[in-house]
């Protein structure tokens, strides 16, 4: 089940997953709302790899995996 959830009038998309009883969503809409970024999708890298480098949370590569979602 994929559903368009609205926060502050901005679509973000989102995933419920029946297995694990649990929803999922888009980094890259949540990055857009909360940032108001012209390219979320390069802030989201930016910030990975600067927590990476720089806090060693390395995490963020390793255990964030991409879902199919509606463009």
């Amino acid at each position: 089940m994929s559903n368009i959830k609205l926060f502050e009038k901005k679509q973000v998309r989102s995933r419920w997953v029946e297995s694990e009883q649990r929803w999922y969503f888009s980094i890259i809409d949540i990055v857009a709302v909360l940032t108001e970024s012209t390219n979320p999708r390069r802030y989201w890298s930016d910030l990975k790899s600067q927590l990476a480098d720089k806090e060693g949370f390395y995490e963020l590569y390793e255990k964030i995996v991409q879902f199919k979602l509606l463009a």
